[in-house]
């Protein structure tokens, strides 16, 4: 299990500056995330989201689960080495993206049935295998 630990660096007010501490490395807060939807922060390498002093990107489970998916990144060797970022990642639900889908899914009480956007697939998303994916993908943190 990763463990966080959030430390208070100065305060101004009811405003606060502290450092969140990851397995993958410290992230000021507050911060600037970059986002690497499919693995890939769009028109920018890797060493240019570097130069941004960038401390975390964020990945979609929704895009990186149906392409490349979510097994083959781990083949790969995991988020990490698929985007070349050593540093933190945060990954998001899913459901946003699947919630967007509008005539593409159906809900019911345990998550969603849904086509790809990408070639007509049917998938299921429920708060476990959405967990199960974003543990495929080696992301830092899970939302």
């Amino acid at each position: 299990m990763t463990r966080f630990a959030w430390t208070c660096e100065s305060t101004d007010g009811a405003a606060r500056a502290g450092m969140l501490h990851t397995a993958h490395g410290p992230v000021p807060t507050p911060t600037f995330m970059p986002v690497g939807t499919v693995g890939t922060v769009k028109a920018m390498t890797m060493d240019a989201v570097r130069a941004t002093g960038a401390g975390i990107v964020l990945g979609n489970t929704y895009h990186l689960m149906l392409r490349p998916g979510a097994e083959r990144v781990r083949a790969l060797g995991g988020l990490h080495r698929f985007m070349d970022w050593s540093g933190p990642i945060l990954t998001d639900s899913g459901g946003f993206q699947v919630m967007s889908l509008g005539a593409l899914r159906k809900l019911d009480q345990d998550g969603v049935t849904f086509r790809s956007h990408i070639d007509g697939s049917e998938h299921r998303l429920t708060p476990e295998s959405s967990t199960e994916i974003q543990h495929m993908l080696d992301a830092t943190i899970t939302m």
